[in-house]
């Protein structure tokens, strides 16, 4: 599927376009189409990875159903095209798989990062500032990939453009009140120690993910994505070595060519070449089997 596919049929309101996802208004529910674009460091790229909205959407979907218990979600159902998805348009057969229906929610402007492993951006900052992440003091003497004493929760801003800021806990509070940044801080904490178990057993380390959350009323939700490979760090549990990058099934893959060729982290993104594109959906379908026991065909 191209990543830029949009309904053509009775065309509902465009609520949000993201990085990834098309969000249109169906009234008191959304439907989130999740395309095949991909970003990195903050920054679409010119090329898509083939049947990754799909996995993103399906995993999403399996996660909220999972974690439901845990933390309430604003998921509804995957959309189908059949009668049941109460549309007042026609689901292209190309959006099926890579759609679902949600609560509309009033988004929290916040990325809620939880860290259970020192890598990427945080060994970055652990190294320049002497043990500290996002404010918060870390063991001295830790190397790369090293698994945290317990998960930290480390916030950022969500910028429409350019690069996510971090926040310190204060500085979160301060935004979205005591009341939010406290449920926030609770739940994300809460989801990663029971998706991190839940994943360590199927063969996967979760060295970090990131949550969204949004106001139903009176309630702090998680919206948008749950657990993908592009919101989270997989790394295959058989393989983790601390002292070094691991590998991993997410875009990780995709950062590290980026990184290796001179980009600089600002647009426009180099295109990936194929082998790239080729590997990154393999890496992303193998989390989805590896994670809910199912197999995805190849798009």
């Amino acid at each position: 599927m191209a990543a830029e596919v949009v309904l053509e049929t009775n065309l509902p309101r465009l609520f949000r376009r993201g990085k990834v996802r098309d969000t249109y208004d169906l009234g008191e529910r959304l439907l989130m189409v999740a395309t095949d674009r991909i970003s990195a460091f903050d920054v679409v790229l010119p090329t898509g990875i083939p049947g990754k909205g799909e996995v993103l959407t399906r995993l999403s979907a399996y996660w909220f159903g999972t974690t439901a218990p845990v933390v309430p979600n604003h998921f509804l159902r995957l959309a189908d095209g059949t009668a049941a998805d109460d549309l007042p348009f026609l689901l292209p057969p190309e959006l099926v798989g890579r759609s679902m229906m949600v609560r509309k929610a009033e988004r929290i402007e916040v990325e809620c990062v939880v860290r259970g492993y020192l890598a990427g951006s945080a060994w970055q900052e652990y190294q320049e500032t002497g043990g500290r992440v996002s404010g918060l003091r870390l063991p001295p003497g830790l190397v790369e990939s090293d698994q945290l004493p317990e998960p930290i929760f480390t916030p950022t801003t969500k910028e429409e453009t350019g690069h996510d800021q971090p926040l310190t806990y204060e500085q979160l509070v301060a935004s979205v009140g005591p009341v939010a940044a406290s449920a926030m801080r609770l739940r994300s904490l809460a989801l990663y120690g029971y998706a991190a178990q839940y994943a360590r057993q199927r063969g996967i380390i979760i060295a970090d993910t990131k949550f969204e959350f949004g106001r139903l009323g009176d309630e702090i939700i998680v919206i948008d994505e749950l657990l993908t490979p592009d919101s989270s760090r997989f790394w295959p549990a058989d393989q983790y070595q601390p002292g070094r990058p691991q590998p991993s099934f997410d875009k990780q893959y995709v950062r590290d060519w980026l990184t290796q060729g001179g980009w600089d982290r600002n647009p426009p993104a180099p295109p990936l070449p194929p082998d790239v594109v080729r590997r990154t959906a393999e890496k992303y379908r193998e989390a989805y089997r590896r994670l809910t026991g199912q197999q995805l065909e190849e798009d």
